[in-house]
């Protein structure tokens, strides 16, 4: 089973779901709207998927709603911070100022 992707994702994909459920239509007949994949809405209503702004625009029109009411109050809270990779460098430095690193 995917993983959910944020809390981002997550609220995003209960505003459509909410929205699709409240017009009384099937995932396939959103996706048909929105031209994605029926399993593409899943994702996103799941919250497993990371979608783009034309992927949201896409939804949006297929919701015949405003994209905004999708993600609005959703910031930068929401998104975990990708962790940057510690370069080999920075690494030795760390250890050698930790006295971990037996080769100074």
């Amino acid at each position: 089973m995917a993983e959910m992707k944020s809390e981002a994702a997550r609220v995003f994909g209960e505003r459509v779901r909410d929205n699709r459920k409240r017009l009384g239509i099937s995932q396939e007949t959103l996706a048909e709207l929105s031209g994605v994949h029926w399993t593409f809405i899943g994702q996103v209503e799941r919250g497993t998927r990371n979608l783009s702004l034309h992927n949201i625009v896409k939804i949006a029109a297929g919701l015949d709603v405003d994209p905004g009411t999708l993600v609005q109050g959703i910031g930068a809270a929401d998104v975990p911070a990708e962790e940057k990779p510690v370069s080999a460098a920075e690494r030795i430095r760390t250890e050698r100022l930790a006295g971990t690193n037996p080769v100074a």
